[in-house]
């Protein structure tokens, strides 16, 4: 928060808080630092709600979330950690054996199901009347797209209105 230039704090925002207002959040922390290195996360909360337009402001809560939720991304390197495990988790499954993924946020989602696509699906020609021998994906998908919480399971537990359940099976060697 301290160190990063506009241009590259605004990408962070912006990929991985999904933030629309990441340009004009970065170029107020870079002035804001200017004058004084970041010390308190209140501060960086203040001068995020003062960047984002009012009528934003009134809705999804928080308007500091994304920006935290960017920060923590980039620091704890956790989508990195997502993209190394899952090829990892799919290549060490014996026949049978299957990956279950909760993401709990988007773009974890959307790892976990490139992934799981990657692993699952062919490029064969239109039309082809079967698949050739040897040529089967060695995985196919449990669930058909990803499977979200019910009312009742969001009822007993509200941090389950975010997740997206993915499995994917070995199913040959």
């Amino acid at each position: 928060l301290n160190t990063y230039s506009a241009r590259d704090l605004a990408h962070v925002l912006r990929v991985y808080g999904e933030e629309k207002f990441a340009r004009r959040i970065a170029d107020n922390v870079v002035a804001a630092r200017a004058k004084e290195p970041f010390t308190t996360s209140a501060r960086l909360v203040e001068l995020v709600r003062d960047s984002i337009p009012a009528p934003a402001r009134r809705t999804g809560g928080n308007p500091a979330k994304r920006t935290f939720q960017a920060l923590r991304i980039e620091v704890n390197d956790e989508l990195g950690a997502w993209e190394r495990a899952m090829p990892a988790a799919l290549e060490v499954l014996l026949p049978g054996g299957r990956v279950v993924v909760l993401a709990y946020q988007s773009l974890e989602d959307k790892i976990a199901k490139r992934e799981m696509a990657r692993v699952t699906t062919l490029e064969l020609p239109p039309g082809l009347p079967f698949i050739p021998e040897g040529l089967a994906p060695d995985f196919t998908l449990v669930t058909r797209g990803a499977e979200q919480a019910t009312a009742e399971e969001i009822e007993d537990n509200p941090r389950a209105r975010s997740v997206r359940l993915r499995v994917v099976e070995r199913v040959a060697a």
